[in-house]
């Protein structure tokens, strides 16, 4: 505790060895200030407060008749807008604010004086505005706040009148503007369909939605090819452990049997060949598979009579007639079935590839062809519904200057006309006196403070230790006061005590003459 009360307890000694100082400064700063402050103007404030009754009986009459504009926004926007220089500059003339034959520097500081004293702010309710000036002439801020409410009430009608006027022009210079460009739109959309006719209308969601569809035919087929083929193969292989036919004897008897499986199957593919060329040309894939089945299987058969033969060492015209096997008959049977099945599975998936290849080849194109045409469709119809809609809008703008020439749509009422303020606003007279001594109070301590740093004493034996950065000291010898001296220092104190207490008392003297003598509006 010693450690931080020693060091401020050292200060304020040293401080109060410079105390005159200090109370010199204080009195020569509080002189300027009062000096000041009796120079410096007090600024008074005049208001009024505007309503504006927007909802009136022909908004809803006129609902989508005319164009009713948003009268809160514009009503808003012009309490924003009304301090621009235009405006101010009809206001000093309203106010008479500036003398006659005054230059133009004159007029441009009035302008910026009343751009940073003008307020004008909602007051509580949105459709309630407060105007208020603050001036340091009371009756120059109410002649400005009165100009300011006529300004504002005669702005918005004349605004609204002034708005659809030119946007009744706008819109027509637009709607011609648009019929040019509808009519090119046209052009460009016939031109095109001429130079693209007869391609196909299907959307590009549709074609591709297609060739999913002719994908998943084409993998089916495939799988169900593969799946005969190899129920196919699954015959042969049983049909290749079966005998053809089951011998009995061997004799000299002419001819050679057991060939009636060949036949069978011979028979079947015979009988498809014969419906496929009533219905397809020879060219036909179906058509061209089972020829080659038909050779293939009479190949086979004229193999294997020769194998037996060969197998039994004689001549044909040596056997006698053999018994046919039925389980090699049935097998042979099945596969002309499933050879058919394999030449129809795979004609179906040739076309199937054949029209997903072409599908694939107009879809190339199609997507820019498409793309297109959506894009002059779209351009087109934009243009028509902005035309037509100026059309309308049109109509309607004519409805409305009618209203606006006959009629409000907002009715403004002052509330509170203006008035200026009892008591000047802050800070006044008063306030600036009470700081003004603060200020000089400060001062004095602070030019106290600053001579102790500037021209430092020892008054102990701490601050010579400090000052000597810790050297070792021999020892202290204390000061023997006498009476006179006491003395002295009591009359110095008192006497610093007196001239402290006079300032007081001389700015409390002066704080209440001017609360006592307040100046009258």
């Amino acid at each position: 505790m010693d450690d931080i009360l020693g060091p401020v307890l050292s200060q304020l000694r040293a401080m109060w060895s410079r105390r005159w100082a200090g109370l010199l400064v204080a009195w020569i700063v509080a002189a300027v200030a009062a000096a000041a402050v009796w120079r410096v103007p007090e600024r008074w404030e005049a208001d009024a407060r505007v309503y504006v009754d927007t909802q009136t009986v022909l908004r809803p009459l006129l609902s989508g008749l005319a164009v009713q504009p948003d009268v809160d926004q514009m009503v808003s926007i012009l309490a924003r807008t009304l301090i621009t220089r235009p405006n101010l500059e009809k206001l000093i003339g309203m106010a008479k604010l500036v003398p006659p034959g005054a230059n133009q520097q004159v007029f441009d500081r009035m302008v910026e004086q009343l751009q940073a004293g003008i307020q004008i702010a909602p007051a509580g309710d949105r459709d309630l505005y407060l105007i208020s000036y603050r001036d340091t002439d009371p009756q120059r801020a109410k002649q400005v706040v009165q100009s300011l409410v006529e300004l504002f009430i005669s702005s918005t009608a004349g605004g609204k009148r002034r708005d659809s006027e030119q946007a009744r022009a706008f819109i027509d210079e637009q709607i011609a503007e648009y019929e040019k460009k509808l009519e090119d739109a046209e052009n460009r959309v016939k031109e095109f369909k001429l130079k693209n006719f007869g391609y196909s209308g299907m959307a590009v969601k549709d074609r591709y939605a297609q060739l999913s569809l002719l994908s998943d035919e084409l993998t089916k087929a495939r799988m169900d090819l593969h799946a005969a083929q190899d129920a196919r193969d699954a015959i042969q292989r049983q049909l290749s452990g079966q005998d053809p036919v089951l011998l009995t004897e061997v004799a000299p008897t002419p001819g050679f049997g057991g060939t009636s499986e060949w036949d069978a199957r011979l028979d079947t593919l015979h009988k498809q060949l014969d419906d496929l060329t009533r219905r397809y040309t020879d060219s036909y894939p179906d058509v061209v598979e089972t020829k080659r089945l038909i050779a293939r299987i009479e190949a086979e058969k004229k193999a294997a009579q020769a194998k037996r033969l060969a197998q039994l060492g004689v001549s044909a015209s040596h056997i006698s007639p053999p018994a046919t096997n039925p389980v090699y008959q049935q097998l042979q049977v099945a596969l002309g079935e499933s050879d058919a099945m394999v030449a129809s599975l795979q004609s179906r998936a040739n076309d199937l590839e054949g029209q997903l290849n072409q599908l694939r080849a107009t879809a190339v194109h199609a997507p820019e062809v498409e793309a297109e045409m959506s894009k002059l469709n779209r351009d087109y119809d934009v243009l028509r519904h902005n035309y037509d809609a100026l059309v309308q809008r049109r109509e309607q703008a004519a409805i409305s200057e009618d209203v606006d020439a006959n009629a409000q749509m907002a009715v403004f009422r002052v509330i509170d006309p203006p008035h200026v303020l009892r008591k000047p606003v802050f800070p006044g007279h008063v306030a600036l006196a009470a700081l003004a001594l603060l200020a000089s109070l400060g001062a004095g301590v602070v030019v106290s403070f600053g001579l102790t740093q500037v021209f430092p004493r020892v008054e102990s034996a701490a601050d010579l230790r400090q000052l000597t950065g810790g050297l070792p000291m021999l020892g202290t010898i204390s000061m023997l006061v006498d009476a006179r001296r006491q003395r002295r220092e009591r009359v110095g104190v008192l006497a610093f005590v007196g001239a402290l207490g006079g300032l007081f008392f001389v700015s409390g003297v002066w704080i209440v003459w001017m609360v006592m003598h307040p100046a009258v509006v």
